[in-house]
């Protein structure tokens, strides 16, 4: 073989074995690890929003909170039930018209065990609504949609007799 077929296989190697290994430049590096941040931020955020939420959702399905020292709303609910999710919805609205101390909110949601016992212990089924005074009893049953401006003065002649006075 002639010198110049042989310095033509070794530049032509060369040229291969720099092309399995990227140059990295140190710009590349940077964007590398903005993006890296960026992403290691996002899944941060969502975590901790995810938190929040879970947190929230486990004390809305305490019963345990009943009898604690404030009124409380219960809805008795079926998360598949179209008519309970309006309930909520407008129940939610109307409790927006208080402050946050004034009335808890729980939910006895009925596909779990202690919603379910809640339920049945009362005699009530979904698309029902119980409020409890503070040391909780029983005070008030309404059963079924109601619309916000429907529940308000329920919820307030409820909080006025068993909380204070209403916001």
């Amino acid at each position: 073989m002639s010198k110049s077929r042989k310095s033509q296989k070794r530049k032509s190697k060369s040229k291969a074995s720099r092309a399995a290994v990227p140059d990295t430049s140190r710009r590349d590096m940077l964007k590398l690890l903005r993006n890296g941040g960026i992403g290691a931020a996002v899944l941060a955020g969502g975590g901790y929003f995810g938190v929040g939420s879970y947190r929230a959702y486990a004390a809305e399905h305490d019963l345990n909170r009943l009898g604690q020292g404030k009124p409380v709303v219960v809805q008795v609910h079926d998360p598949q039930c179209p008519t309970c999710t309006a309930l909520q919805k407008q129940t939610r609205k109307a409790l927006k018209e208080f402050g946050e101390c004034d009335l808890v909110y729980l939910i006895a949601d009925i596909n779990t065990p202690e919603g379910q016992a809640f339920a049945v212990r009362h005699g009530v089924g979904n698309v029902t609504l119980m409020l409890f005074d503070p040391e909780g009893g029983l005070q008030r049953t309404v059963q079924g949609m109601r619309s916000q401006d429907q529940l308000l003065p329920i919820l307030r002649d409820h909080q006025d007799a068993y909380g204070g006075v209403s916001s």
